[in-house]
């Protein structure tokens, strides 16, 4: 095969190449001949500066509800948590939790800032969200002193916790409205009242401290009547009607007192397998020990 024979093309070939070539001419020579440059838009500055003030007010509203909200609290509950998302110190925190392991109660913001040592800038971002006691006089701190027992009612003086009110019970500092409508409804599921004011200690979220001071302004005047169960005769299905008393515990103190020839006081409960020993002063109100002749 010759070299030549390399550039021979048919006709349609020829024709084909020189539409090609001619394309490319006519292409650069758009690109070289013709102007593509956008001229400058015009820009209103004023109308710019007010889309981005706008833009920026909302972005903030964005930022304030995705921030976490502080609700109304009790100061005297502030833990270490709290205490740092409000933006108190370690030392103004421990400050506190110290005053309240004294049995001390924060009355007033005056006083909060005085045992914290929170500064005024700080108080006046978090005073406006302090919810004490709606009875509690905070421009006199003194009105606060029962709630730490040191004001107590003899029993004449008190009132009857068979007939109090949910809103009564909130006079006592760690009872809210939730924690006095529990005890409400727990006091309205035992026909005729409680019969002692242990039973309290059956309400849920009922702190041994907030007990205490319950027991300062009211007690039990008019309790409802227990048909008491002699323990020494009493079957399996008679012990489980009693709080805090399930059929494995029936039979245990049953087993126990065939063992020990019956029992001599109600406290030998206490040795009882699975036997909630903390409850021994609720369960005690069901009981009664008949000594045989």
């Amino acid at each position: 095969m010759s070299f030549k024979s390399h550039f021979m093309f048919t006709r349609k070939q020829r024709n084909g190449i020189f539409l090609f070539l001619a394309l490319i001419i006519i292409l650069q020579s758009i690109y070289f001949f013709i102007d593509f440059s956008q001229s400058p838009v015009a820009v209103n500055q004023e109308e710019l500066k007010v889309f981005i003030n706008e833009m920026d007010s909302l972005k903030r509203i964005e930022l304030k509800k995705q921030a976490p909200k502080t609700y109304p609290f009790n100061p005297n509950f502030i833990d270490d948590y709290k205490g740092s998302i409000l933006g108190m110190t370690n030392e103004e925190i421990d400050k506190l939790l110290a005053y309240r392991k004294e049995n001390k109660w924060i009355n007033s913001t005056k006083q909060f800032q005085r045992v914290t040592g929170v500064s005024d800038s700080l108080l006046q971002n978090m005073s406006p969200y302090f919810r004490f006691p709606d009875w509690l006089d905070q421009s006199n701190e003194h009105k606060g002193l029962r709630l730490n027992g040191d004001i107590k009612k003899n029993f004449g003086e008190k009132q009857d916790l068979n007939t109090v009110t949910a809103k009564e019970l909130q006079i006592v500092n760690g009872v809210g409205k939730v924690l006095s409508e529990r005890i409400i409804k727990l006091r309205n599921k035992r026909k005729g009242g409680f019969n002692s004011i242990e039973e309290l200690t059956d309400v849920y979220g009922l702190t041994p401290e907030v007990f205490k001071n319950i027991t300062y302004l009211f007690a039990v005047k008019t309790p409802r009547h227990i048909n008491k169960i002699n323990l020494n005769t009493a079957s399996v299905d008679d012990l489980v009607t009693i709080p805090h008393i399930d059929y494995d515990v029936a039979h245990n103190i049953i087993e126990r007192r065939q063992l020990r020839e019956g029992y001599k006081s109600l406290n030998e409960l206490t040795k009882v397998k699975d036997f909630p020993v903390n409850k021994i002063n609720i369960i005690e109100l069901y009981l009664h020990i008949e000594k045989e002749n």
